[in-house]
């Protein structure tokens, strides 16, 4: 069974660099040909992709974020983290990892972490 296990802190403060950690169990992140995702959604809004990395280690993020957002990867320890610098008040929001798989035009979520609030305030 493929689980993924958040961690890391849910509050943070503003102009700091928000951390979460997401690991896998299950499948190795760099089989093919998946990606791993991070996913958020601010109290009463929708879903809100933030980005991937590959099975490869590549990575690719949503526009309106990408200045402020790094994804890396642990392979020995089959984790994914996402960095979201410079952060205020607007990005508080519980936090998502998941399992992201194409499948030609199609976009699949198969698996969810538990996710995490992260409250940004002073």
């Amino acid at each position: 069974q493929v689980q993924l296990q958040q961690s890391g802190p849910g509050l943070v403060k503003p102009s700091q660099t928000l951390s979460l950690t997401c690991t896998v169990s299950g499948q190795s992140i760099t089989a093919h040909y998946d990606y791993w995702s991070w996913i958020r959604q601010p109290p009463g809004k929708s879903l809100e992709w933030m980005g991937a990395i590959a099975y490869s280690g590549s990575t690719s993020y949503n526009s309106s974020l990408k200045s402020r957002t790094s994804i890396s990867r642990d392979t020995s320890k089959n984790q994914f983290t996402l960095q979201l610098r410079s952060v205020t008040p607007e990005d508080t929001a519980v936090y998502y990892c998941a399992r992201q798989e194409e499948a030609y035009a199609t976009t699949y979520f198969t698996h969810w972490g538990q996710g995490t609030q992260v409250t940004v305030s002073s």
